[in-house]
């Protein structure tokens, strides 16, 4: 089933893409080990049904502005959270094992604003998801639901198999290596967040 194949090859580049959400996956990880990372990884199954309903039922129609707002919005959130984790990277301490985040609800709440005003779920669905679903739907509701289901499975999947990596090693790690590493997921969520504001505001680009 093509769709199926699609899904899955569209799933892995989306998974393993750098971005906002992977950083806080890795960040999570670092904090809270596998689990704590497992559960940003499946962010998108709780934030991505809005985005999927509205570029499902209008393929193209949502306007660029829109776009660009969300970018700008969400690219100020995640700098926000890139200078707070570097300000907690200055004192923290590498977890003990056995030791698990002290609340997840924070960290899955964080996640879904992230990736509600990160505008490449949006890009993605409208460009690309949308046109494929809809093509799959008028050839059977199985294939537009194997399409979906495999990018999903893929792009969570990968997110998981990155957490379990960082949460696993996470306790060899000295203080100082500790400190080092989330400081440098602040810059790098700090970084992205800049990139976010940029491509929000740059004008765009006329054929």
């Amino acid at each position: 089933m093509p769709e199926l194949l699609m899904g899955l090859s569209l799933g892995l580049g989306a998974g393993v893409m750098p971005g906002a959400l992977l950083t806080l996956v890795i960040t999570a990880s670092l904090r809270g080990g596998f689990r704590a990372g497992v559960r940003l990884a499946c962010v998108p199954l709780l934030s991505d049904l809005p985005v999927v309903l509205l570029a499902v039922t209008a393929v193209g129609a949502l306007p660029e502005a829109l776009l660009r707002v969300l970018s700008v919005c969400g690219g100020l959130y995640v700098v926000y959270l890139g200078v707070e984790t570097l300000r907690e990277a200055r004192t923290a301490l590498p977890p003990r094992p056995g030791e698990d985040a002290p609340s997840s609800a924070r960290e899955i709440l964080r996640g879904v604003v992230v990736n509600l005003l990160n505008p490449h779920p949006w890009l993605f669905w409208i460009a690309v998801g949308s046109p494929v679903y809809v093509a799959a739907w008028d050839r059977a509701p199985a294939y537009a639901l194997g399409f979906t289901g495999a990018f999903y499975l893929v792009l969570v999947g990968s997110k998981v198999a990155l957490a379990g990596a960082v949460g696993a090693g996470r306790h060899r790690l000295t203080p100082r290596g500790y400190r080092l590493l989330l400081g440098a997921s602040g810059v790098l969520l700090a970084a992205v967040g800049v990139v976010l504001i940029v491509r929000g505001l740059a004008p765009p680009a006329y054929s």
